[in-house]
């Protein structure tokens, strides 16, 4: 069987394998592959479509892997097949992260967010990589009986409410991977010449608060001690957007009501950009700089990539990019 290869010309080569039962195998692949990554929420994913013959043989949670030319791209397990008449066989594998839809429940006391990931990493035999100090010691985390990818997300969002560093979770080929969204930051430039097409959104509806309460609960069962945080000037520009919170004791809550506010307190700009040149090095939770005519802006910002969707095909890479303007993650 041939591999995948020269998908996208002859100073790139696109290879994938399938390792099952001792064997490592190339199979011929047809209409290119899929790869996407989500910065909250899912597991890494690449779908692809194999054509079946008498040396392919495979089942369920057998390993995948993607390289590009040197670039590890992916590494994860086969948990889907779908098969047609002309044998030709339609595969979804997921990274590691797919394994952190497991539900559980966690109390966790005085832990930060990635000794959150590390402890279920270890609980769940998941292998790591570079875990990087996220600094806020969480009080007491939580978490009953929802997924163990839900404790990390709200791990992770209580340490961007208190301190306003963003980390990101992500599947480093087979490594569980937990880093600051600085580091991150790419140099790849979109602009009007780049972007094919895109669709922009601006809203001050679902995530967008100028007036932030938080109530520390004391131990007592009093009332209560009242923090707040709000923007005037915003207030009288779009009305009262009021975020209510009960915080920890422990917690800083002058600090999160004012960590809060800037992350929320603001017109939330998302951007689809479609059929961009391909770049191996972004996937959701990157850098990128815009430089792009919206309409109602010039944007010349860095964003943020929610998600990300690479096409490889018939000697072509694209991607479609999900942006979010979140500039104050890159300073």
């Amino acid at each position: 069987m041939s591999i995948v290869s020269n998908l996208l010309g002859n100073d790139t080569k696109l290879t994938l394998q399938i390792y099952s039962g001792g064997r490592i195998q190339e199979p011929a692949v047809l209409e290119g592959i899929t790869w996407e990554t989500a910065r909250k929420g899912e597991p890494g994913k690449l779908s692809f479509t194999v054509i079946k013959d008498d040396s392919l043989s495979f089942s369920e949670g057998a390993e995948v892997a993607v390289r590009y030319g040197d670039t590890n791209v992916f590494f994860g397990y086969v948990f889907e097949k779908q098969r047609n008449k002309d044998h030709h066989i339609q595969v979804t594998a997921y990274d590691q992260i797919r394994y952190l839809k497991a539900k559980t429940t966690y109390v966790l006391y005085g832990i930060r967010a990635d000794q959150v990931v590390k402890r279920i990493a270890e609980d769940f035999k998941l292998r790591t990589g570079t875990l990087e100090n996220t600094g806020f010691i969480i009080p007491t985390l939580d978490c009953p009986n929802q997924t163990v990818l839900d404790t990390i997300l709200d791990a992770i969002d209580l340490t961007v409410m208190n301190t306003g560093q963003l980390f990101y979770l992500y599947d480093d080929f087979g490594r569980l991977t937990l880093k600051n969204i600085t580091s991150s930051k790419t140099d790849l430039l979109i602009n009007g010449s780049t972007a094919e097409d895109f669709d922009y959104t601006t809203s001050i509806d679902s995530n967008t608060y100028n007036r932030i309460l938080l109530v520390t609960k004391s131990d007592n069962d009093g009332a209560g001690v009242p923090t707040v945080a709000q923007d005037l000037t915003n207030i009288g520009r779009w009305g009262v957007l009021q975020h209510y919170e009960e915080v920890q004791n422990g917690e800083n809550a002058a600090a999160k009501a004012k960590a809060l506010l800037k992350l929320h307190n603001k017109v939330f700009r998302n951007l689809t950009v479609k059929n961009h040149l391909g770049d191996i090095r972004v996937r959701a939770g990157s850098g990128v700089y815009l430089d792009l005519n919206l309409g109602d802006m010039i944007a010349k910002q860095h964003m943020l990539v929610e998600k990300a969707t690479h096409y490889f095909n018939n000697g072509h890479h694209t991607m479609d990019l999900t942006l979010n303007g979140n500039e104050e993650f890159y300073g």
